[in-house]
């Protein structure tokens, strides 16, 4: 009988795989780093407990373009400046990504919020903009001049913060209680300039960064870096505190009890 291919795995091929995914060659991206301050009441309002606000209310969009062989993936991110348990990092509100390899990954493991969505990164000589867009919106768009070289920082490690749950069957809170993952991404850059330019918000009901307004731009850099991560689950936390906020991970709240039609399957 030919390979039933949606038949078990055998353990051979399981860690073959395994192994395939630890020796992944360093993948570079080029990409631009918007940060800028932010209403500091507006950045508290979207941190789900246990997280607090930073010391400064900051935002930072990630916009950037990673040249896999044959693969090419647009990438992204808003984030808002946070803490947890004494640690600096990032909560991010927003993933859009260009492929859905890059979602599965990001969402089901680690809880990112990644969704479909556009991303561009352009550049012509000294001019560069930037963009993230999903339903026709370019909901944040980054736009300027490189105005030159700047040092390029040592490798480093930074901390995002992502939420990983399982809405309940029955459309009542969650199957299991919601996880605080805390994931470190090693980063190394090998360029680095600096964009004296603006950012741009656009109201978006799908995507509303608008809400975190632009009070000053701190700063806006285009380089190319690579990174690696690996994430650990900080705590679990409480069911109650965090549906509030689950909102943040879906176009349509109610498509968490979508279902298919009686019979259709």
């Amino acid at each position: 009988m030919a390979r039933v291919r949606y038949g078990a795995r055998t353990e051979a091929e399981i860690q073959a795989a395994r192994t395939a995914s630890s020796k992944l060659p360093d993948i570079w991206s080029t990409g631009v780093v918007a940060v800028w301050e932010s209403d500091p009441d507006a950045v508290a309002a979207v941190l789900p407990p246990p997280l607090k606000p930073a010391e400064r209310p900051l935002v930072r969009a990630n916009i950037s373009k990673v040249d896999l062989p044959g693969y090419p993936l647009g990438a992204g991110s808003v984030a808002v400046a946070a803490m947890h348990d004494g640690q600096e990092g990032w909560y991010p509100l927003v993933m859009p990504m260009t492929h859905e390899r890059a979602l599965i990954g990001g969402r089901e493991v680690f809880g990112e919020p990644k969704k479909l969505g556009e991303v561009v990164v352009e550049r012509d000589d000294l001019v560069v903009r930037a963009s993230l867009a999903r339903h026709g919106i370019a909901f944040v768009e980054v736009r300027g001049a490189v105005d030159g070289p700047l040092p390029l920082p040592e490798p480093t490690s930074k901390t995002d913060f992502y939420f990983k749950f399982l809405p309940a069957v029955d459309g009542e809170g969650f199957d299991a209680d919601p996880v605080l993952v805390h994931c470190v991404r090693n980063e190394k850059v090998r360029k680095l300039e600096k964009i004296t330019g603006d950012v741009v918000l656009r109201e978006s009901m799908y995507d509303p960064v608008a809400d975190l307004p632009v009070r000053r731009v701190v700063e806006i850099t285009i380089g190319e870096k690579t990174t690696d991560q690996r994430g650990r689950v900080a705590e679990r936390v409480s069911a109650q505190a965090l549906l509030p906020y689950i909102h943040q991970r879906y176009d349509d709240p109610a498509q968490i009890l979508d279902g298919p039609p009686e019979g259709s399957v």
